[in-house]
């Protein structure tokens, strides 16, 4: 039986997987689509606030944040990731 401290994962596994490639690109992939959004709702709060619709404004300002969210979470997702792999192969 192997003591605790000689159990470490083994991250050879998926380094021939290409899975960081596919998590690369759907991660661009979303940042790509979250921009896009941000973009649209921000035109949508221009065009609220232009015309007086508070309706159309308060969308607009929720989809520009809910966009910032998402493209946050998916730019900090690697950050954390990485910070993961890094403290787990280090113990």
């Amino acid at each position: 039986m192997t003591p605790m401290n000689e159990v470490t994962p083994d991250f050879s596994a998926v380094n021939g997987t290409g899975l960081a490639s596919i998590v690369g690109a759907l991660l661009t992939i979303v940042l790509v689509v979250a921009v896009a959004a941000m973009i649209a709702a921000a035109i949508m709060w221009m065009v609220g606030q232009a015309t007086g619709s508070w309706q159309a404004t308060r969308r607009g300002r929720v989809g520009v944040l809910v966009a910032a969210g998402a493209a946050v979470l998916a730019g900090g997702g690697v950050a954390w990731m990485n910070f993961l792999l890094t403290t787990g192969a280090g113990m």
